[in-house]
C-alpha cells in the first residue's frame, strides 16, 4: 500500500496519460450512478471543484429535486447544491445516455442482501448494464458500493465487457474499486477529509482512480488490487459489528447478574489511553453496512468451504437485541394493570443513529415487529428527524413529546439518542421507560420508572436485601 501523489502519474502513457492530464486540468467529465448518501456527496465535491458532473439515478423524484437545485441529503449544504446546479457544474438524469461524454464514472448503488442473507448484486449489475451502453475507450469506472471480494472483477467487468463498442477492461478502459467511507451525521469527517483506499485492476487503473479521488479527497491510499480494497471495507464494518456484539453480550450478562451497571464498566474501561476502543450496547445495529457486511463475508467464505464462526456469531448477537428490548417492554407491561392487547407503546427514534434522517435497517422496525407478534399493536413513533416512518406494513406519523401525550403510554422505548429529546420531561411523564442508549443514566431526578439495558436495578436491590 502507498499514498498517492501526482508525481506517480509520470509513469503513465497513451490513453492513461491523456486521462490523467484531463483530471489535473479539471477537463474530465465526472459521472455518478446512484445519488444517495454516497453518490450525491461525491458529485457535489467534484462540482464544487469546477468539474462538469453528471448524476444518474432511477428515482425521478431525486432527479427533479436536483435539477431544481434542491438538496435531499441532510449532511450536505442546501446552498452549495443550489449553487453548483445554477452554475451548470452539476446536472442530473434518469438516462445513462447522459454519461456518454463522461471520462470517469462512479457507481454508488445499494448492495442489500436477499431473504436468505445472500448478497444481492442486482443494482450493481443493472448499473453495469446501463453504463455498458455508453462505455468508450479511455474511460475509467470506479465502483464504490460496499461488497464482497471479487465483485469488481468477477461480476461488474463481465457486464461492462459486453459493451457494443467491443472494448475490454484493462486494455481499452480502466476499472477500480474504491469503497465509500460515509458516516451520516458526522460533523468532523466528511467526503473531503476522510482518507480512502483505491485498488485498480492494473497499475494504470489504480493511479487514475487515485488521481481523480485526490481531486476531492486529501489522502488516497493505493492497494494492490480491487479484492484487497473490497475486503478492507468489510473489515472496517465487521470490526465495529464484532465490538458492538461484545458489549451487547456483556450488557446482557450484567442484567443477569444484577448489581453491575455495564455503562459504568464501559466508562471505567475507557479511561485506559491505549489498547482499548469504546463501544456501547444498544437496541441492535442499523444503517446500510453493519447489519449486512458480516453476511456478505460469510456467504463468500462458504464458497471456499470456510465458516466465519466468530463474525457470524457477532452478527447473531446484534440481531438478537431487538428481541431483548421487546421482551423488556413486555415484562414491564406485565407488571401493570393492562393487557398486552390494550397496552400503548411509544418508540423514541426511527432513524438508525442519532441526529440523522437515515431509516435504513433501523432497530426500531425489528422492535415493532417483535411487539406486534406478541399482541402489542398500539404503537406510536416520536422522531423529529422522521415525520413519517414505514415499518411492519404500517405508516407511522411522528407525534410530539408533550406532557399531555406522554402520559397516555404504558411504556416508552428510547431507541435513538437524538439530541432533540427532552429526557427529563420523558422520564417525568412516561409510566415506564426502556432505555437502550443510557440516555437516563446520569439524570439527577427519580428514574425508578426506567429500565436500562445493561443494568437490572430491581435484581440488584433484591440481591442486596438478601
Amino acid at each position: 500500500m502507498k499514498l498517492f501523489s501526482n508525481e506517480l502519474l509520470a509513469s503513465l502513457t497513451g490513453s492513461a496519460a491523456s486521462l490523467a492530464a484531463k483530471i489535473q486540468n479539471k477537463q474530465a467529465v465526472i459521472g455518478v450512478v446512484g445519488l444517495g448518501y454516497v453518490g450525491l456527496p461525491i458529485a457535489l465535491e467534484f462540482a464544487k471543484k469546477g468539474f462538469r458532473t453528471i448524476g444518474v439515478d432511477v428515482s425521478t423524484k431525486k432527479i427533479e429535486m436536483l435539477s431544481k437545485g434542491e438538496n435531499f441529503i441532510e449532511d450536505l449544504d442546501d446552498n452549495e447544491i443550489s449553487e453548483v446546479v445554477q452554475k451548470g457544474f452539476l446536472t442530473a438524469s434518469t438516462s445513462y445516455e447522459a454519461l456518454r461524454d463522461a471520462d470517469i464514472v462512479y457507481i454508488a448503488v445499494p448492495t442489500p442482501f436477499n431473504a436468505n442473507k445472500d448478497p444481492d448484486l442486482t443494482f450493481i449489475i443493472s448499473a453495469g448494464e446501463g453504463l455498458a451502453t455508453v462505455l468508450h475507450e479511455g474511460q475509467l469506472v470506479i465502483l464504490k458500493s460496499t461488497t464482497f471480494p471479487g465483485t469488481t472483477e468477477d461480476y461488474l467487468i463481465p457486464v461492462l465487457d459486453k459493451n457494443p463498442a467491443g472494448i475490454k477492461a484493462g486494455s481499452d478502459y480502466f476499472v477500480a474499486f474504491s469503497p465509500e467511507r460515509v458516516d451520516p451525521g458526522n460533523k468532523t469527517y466528511n467526503t473531503a477529509n476522510t482518507p480512502i483506499v483505491t485498488g485498480g485492476i492494473n497499475e494504470d487503473s489504480s493511479l487514475l482512480a487515485a488521481a481523480v479521488n485526490n481531486c476531492i479527497i486529501e489522502k488516497v491510499y493505493m492497494v494492490s488490487n480491487p479484492k484487497i480494497a473490497e475486503l478492507e471495507k468489510l473489515l472496517e464494518n465487521i470490526f465495529r459489528s464484532v465490538n458492538i456484539a461484545l458489549v451487547n453480550e456483556l450488557a446482557l450478562l450484567c442484567e443477569r447478574m444484577g448489581g453491575i451497571d455495564v455503562w459504568e464498566v464501559i466508562e471505567a474501561a475507557s479511561t485506559k489511553p491505549f489498547g482499548y476502543l469504546k463501544f456501547t450496547p444498544g437496541p441492535g445495529v442499523g444503517g446500510h453496512c453493519i447489519p449486512i457486511d458480516p453476511y456478505y463475508l460469510s456467504w463468500l467464505a462458504r464458497e471456499y468451504d470456510f465458516e466465519t464462526k466468530f463474525i457470524t456469531l457477532a452478527a447473531n448477537v446484534n440481531e438478537g437485541m431487538p428481541y431483548h428490548v421487546a421482551n423488556l417492554v413486555i415484562r414491564e407491561i406485565a407488571n401493570q394493570p393492562v393487557s398486552l392487547r390494550d397496552a400503548k407503546v411509544l418508540i423514541f427514534g426511527a432513524s438508525f443513529k442519532k441526529n440523522v434522517k437515515d431509516l435504513r435497517h433501523s432497530p426500531a422496525e425489528a422492535i415493532i415487529l417483535r411487539l406486534m407478534e406478541n399482541g402489542i399493536t398500539n404503537i406510536d413513533i416520536c422522531d423529529p428527524w422522521a415525520p413519517e416512518y414505514k415499518a411492519a406494513g404500517r405508516l407511522f406519523h411522528t407525534i410530539e413529546a408533550t406532557a399531555e401525550n406522554l402520559v397516555r403510554y404504558d411504556c416508552a422505548i428510547l431507541v435513538t439518542d437524538h439530541d432533540a429529546y427532552d429526557i427529563p420531561l420523558i422520564v417525568k411523564y412516561c409510566k415506564h421507560i426502556v432505555d437502550t442508549r443510557n440516555m437516563t443514566g446520569n439524570l439527577d431526578i427519580d428514574t425508578s420508572n426506567v429500565t436500562r439495558i445493561g443494568y437490572d436495578a430491581p435484581k440488584a436491590k433484591m440481591r442486596m436485601e438478601h
